[in-house]
């Protein structure tokens, strides 16, 4: 591949270039040296046979592809969990003793988690696949003085590609000639407006995204048309830099999977300890080694949480459904509980705290200033005089009276609306644009102003133009019409729209609300556009002249010729619900930052109107040759203390997800662009726009908000806290049974006791429970003051020591309350199947009256309400049943080795069910202040 590289503001480095010489920025040469050093001749072409040597040289023009991990090393990776290898030792060992049932449900536990996890890396691996896709176009070239079409791939160093407005730029190119010519970059600069091109020379250092004489491989040509030489292809374009940016991005590890992980250790090393002590023990006692093992065995099975992958797989996909109701559509489970531990998010400009629709905010005409309402490109809206608060123009019902309001505001709003090349289209419920985004804001502008452009088009059909060029800065047509209207129209017309300064060195006079001709106030005008610029709008100005019969439109002829009409000032209007989300977040303890590719001033802009702090004086708004500049040592600290970055490229969003994440913060980050899908990979949770993004950056995200907007990932933040939490009370709730059933057989074997329970007992408890208990606190709604406590650190430990002490404290009670239980129904002449049977029950009983403690790890069931989730209340009656089940019925009788028991045994086991429930709620009352 080739590319001429020096290095920049990205700190990437020179190549060789296609002759072999150093290579150098071609966006910082004049024209005839990039010609000559890239060996090409910019009108005719390349020859077929240098064609040929190149391709043989250089290769295709493509994308690296690098070879993954086969299907079995990622089916082998799943299994690299130590509570994995803790249930697969189990199941073998069981297996190996013949216990068929224990063997085979702990290996299915496995096997189903494995594939979960299996079909989730093949689907991340699609990240780099799409953005292959994305260069798999065809190009028009000159080659041999020809022109011809040919596929992208084979375009070499030096070839001549000819572009046209609609075409998908198939390299990264060097200008040579163009008209008119603007380009969509958004998707790798984050520039929100299509960019007008010029052949101007820049400065080496001149950022990507202000390199106004290159195109790049992957954007959109949107107007105009024009012809360049090929600087680099496949993998030495900008597009195969960000390709190189993801595949050496490693993902992070989610908090929960850590957690689990550290946890799952710790409770091996404590399994096999107390496994170990038995087995010790036993054999010290004078017991056969072989029956000390299968006790041991036992023991291992009994406090394992078989259910506990199983519990977080659905737990973690009921938040998926919920946060799917609230349009953030998940694409790895472990990442919804990661948005509950967020503490930063980064999120885009455009289409997130903005509409990423242009609307004209306000207009100003040589005799008023007028407020437009609404938003978007819809049709809703009207203009009114600022302060007045009546109306100056129609509505959408009424559009007849804009004329006798004032001619300067019909003029300006008709040049707005008919020297314009976009339109707006009502797709479903949504207007869309088609079209530059400005020009969309200026038609829907004219519409609510009562002005219908459509219907001047009717009757004075444009018959000529000037296309917005970067060198004139302005847009020009002409309209002419074989008829006088009401107006004196007639003849030719010409409308004019572009930037300020430069529309009014071509205005003589300026036009008062009766359609007046009078002399141009050149400082008040400039005054006024320098006021709206100053509050984050962009503006433009209108003018417009007539033209006599059989005149034609040349740049010539407008100059002093111009009547000025109006001002129109529009932004990308905030979204309604981003002040409150941000606002909810910052109460939530986690931090809101915009990072974009737009312009700084307007990113402060919409930073303040959403209840970000930007300023560039404080250092709370940054460049990204701002950025550059900071040292390595103090970035963190400035990167945390500021708010808004603007003008940043690929590999600083990088540096700053990796800055945050130095000082232990966990990030999420939002983008829509190719160029956010590394920082959208490296974050810890990668937020894509659905509507707006590209599928590069769906592929690269965890999240896809299928709404861009900021207020679902507030939404999906609240989402994650209750998942964290129902996951906490699920394993508040489990262990300990699983303890219990550990330390119940421990101490069977110290005092070389009978079993009070048996291990196919003790699988029908774990197995059973879980599944009609303890999954039912997946359900559990959210509680109130989620949103008002900050978020967790991100080291602190899946179990607080006050919820260890609570486990310890139910273990305890278990363990007390199975042995008496066992032990008294012996004495009172029950057989030993009869006692075992009690003690199960006892088991399953105290677990049942937790379950509503579990509820809420603070608070009463009574203050939750005991009916908000009916779910337990089903599961409830669920394991009733079963428990019934397995104590009367003959056939349950012969698999588990259990018999009935009579009716004062179980009023014996609720009442130890009932005191152990009063135990915990004491001691929940007495702890809630320690969380």
């Amino acid at each position: 591949m080739a590319k001429a590289r020096q290095a920049g503001p990205g700190g990437r480095k020179s190549g060789p270039a296609a002759n072999g010489m150093p290579d150098p920025a071609h966006h910082g040469l004049p024209l005839h040296e990039v010609v000559l050093l890239l060996g090409t001749d910019h009108v005719r072409g390349l020859a077929s046979a240098e064609v040929a040597r190149r391709q043989e040289q250089f290769g295709a023009n493509v994308l690296p592809r690098s070879r993954g991990a086969g299907i079995l090393r990622k089916l082998a990776r799943q299994f690299n969990n130590p509570l994995v290898y803790v249930l697969l030792a189990a199941a073998a060992v069981t297996l190996a003793l013949g216990e068929y049932l224990d063997s085979g449900v702990i290996l299915a536990v496995v096997l189903v988690n494995t594939a979960i996890g299996f079909v989730q890396e093949v689907r991340a691996e699609a990240a780099l696949d799409a953005l292959h896709s994305l260069v798999r176009t065809r190009a028009v070239v000159t080659r041999d003085g020809q022109r011809r079409e040919v596929p992208s791939e084979e375009l070499v160093p030096g070839d001549l590609v000819l572009l046209e407005a609609g075409d998908k730029v198939p390299a990264d190119l060097r200008l040579v000639r163009l008209s008119g010519l603007r380009a969509d970059e958004s998707a790798l600069t984050g520039e929100s407006d299509a960019v007008a091109k010029d052949e101007v020379v820049l400065p080496p250092t001149t950022p990507v995204a202000d390199r106004r004489n290159m195109v790049y491989s992957g954007t959109l040509v949107t107007a105009g048309s024009g012809a360049g030489v090929v600087v680099a292809i496949g993998g030495e374009t900008e597009l195969g830099e960000i390709h190189r940016l993801m595949g050496a991005v490693q993902p992070v590890a989610t908090p929960l999977t850590q957690k689990l992980s550290r946890f799952s250790m710790t409770l091996t090393v404590a399994i096999l300890a107390l496994a170990a002590v038995a087995f010790l023990a036993g054999v010290a006692r004078g017991q056969e080694p072989a029956q000390m093992f299968t006790a041991a065995v036992a023991l291992a099975v009994g406090a394992i949480p078989e259910g506990l992958p199983a519990a977080v797989t659905v737990t973690l996909a009921i938040g998926v459904r919920r946060m799917a109701r609230r349009r953030a559509v998940v694409r790895r489970l472990p990442v919804v509980e990661t948005l509950g531990s967020t503490t930063v998010i980064c999120s885009d400009k455009t289409g997130t705290f903005t509409e990423n629709q242009m609307t004209v905010r306000a207009l100003w005409t040589p005799s008023a200033r007028y407020e437009v309402t609404g938003s978007g490109y819809g049709p809703e809206g009207q203009v009114l005089r600022a302060g007045a608060g009546v109306r100056a123009a129609g509505t959408a019902t009424d559009r007849t009276t804009a004329a006798a309001q004032d001619e300067g505001l019909y003029w300006s709003l008709l040049a707005g609306g008919a020297c314009n090349d976009a339109r707006i289209i009502r797709e479903g419920q949504h207007w869309q644009a088609r079209g530059d985004p400005t020009e969309a804001a200026m038609v829907v502008a004219a519409g609510k102003g009562g002005v219908e452009a459509g219907e001047f088009l009717s009757s004075h059909p444009r018959t000529g133009t000037l296309p917005f060029a970067s060198e004139h800065q302005y847009m020009a047509t002409l309209h002419t019409s074989a008829f006088q209207d009401g107006r004196g129209t007639g003849s030719g017309i010409v409308l004019v729209k572009g930037a300020v300064e430069r529309v009014l060195e071509l205005c003589a006079g300026q036009m008062d609300h009766q359609g007046r001709t009078t002399p141009l106030a050149r400082q008040s005008v400039l005054d006024e556009a320098h006021r709206f610029a100053g509050t984050g709008l962009r503006v433009l100005a209108t003018a417009m002249m007539r033209l006599p019969a059989g005149g034609a439109l040349a740049e010539s002829s407008l100059h002093g010729q111009l009547t000025l009409t109006g001002l129109q000032a529009m932004f990308d209007p905030p979204r309604e619900a981003a002040a409150a989300s941000v606002q909810a977040c910052h109460q939530a303890g986690v931090a809101v930052k915009m990072i974009t590719g737009d312009h700084v001033g307007t990113a402060a802009t919409i930073a303040r109107a959403v209840g970000l702090t930007a300023d560039r004086a404080d250092g709370t708004a940054l460049t990204g040759t701002e950025l550059d500049a900071i040292p390595a040592d103090g970035l963190p600290d400035a990167v945390e203390r500021a708010t808004v970055f603007a003008r940043v490229s690929p590999e600083q969003k990088l540096r700053l997800i990796g800055a945050l994440q130095s000082r232990g913060n966990v990030v999420a980050m939002t983008g829509d662009g190719v160029n956010d899908a590394p920082a959208l990979r490296q974050a810890n949770v990668g937020i894509a726009m659905g509507r707006s993004g590209t599928e590069v950056a769906k592929e690269a995200s965890d999240i896809v908000l299928t709404d861009d907007d900021f207020a679902t990932i507030e939404a999906a933040v609240e989402e994650g806290r209750n998942v964290f939490d129902n996951l906490t009370k699920f394993i508040v709730w489990t262990l300990p049974t699983n303890m219990g059933e550990g330390l119940v057989i421990l101490v069977a074997i110290l005092i070389g006791a009978t079993l009070p329970v048996l291990p196919t007992q003790i699988l029908w408890i774990n197995m059973t429970t879980a599944v009609a208990l303890g999954l039912m606190l997946a359900f559990e709604p959210k509680e109130p003051g989620l949103m008002s406590r900050p978020p967790r650190a991100p080291g602190r430990p899946l179990l607080t020591w006050t919820l260890t002490l609570r486990i310890l404290l139910v273990s305890t009670l278990l363990v007390a309350g199975t042995w008496w239980i066992f032990e008294l129904e012996l004495a009172g002449g029950a057989s030993l199947a009869e006692a075992r049977t009690a003690a199960v029950n006892l088991f399953v009983a105290v677990e049942l009256f937790y379950l509503f403690s579990c509820r809420s790890l603070t608070r009463s069931v009574w203050r939750i309400g005991f009916f908000s989730n009916r779910w337990v209340i089903l599961g409830v009656l669920v394991q009733a049943a079963g428990q019934l089940a397995i104590t009367y019925l003959p056939l349950m009788n012969e698999l588990f080795h259990t018999a009935p028991i009579t009716a004062e045994a179980w009023l014996r086991i609720l009442g130890i069910a009932l005191l152990a429930s009063l135990v915990v709620a004491v001691e929940k009352r007495f702890r809630r202040r320690e969380f």
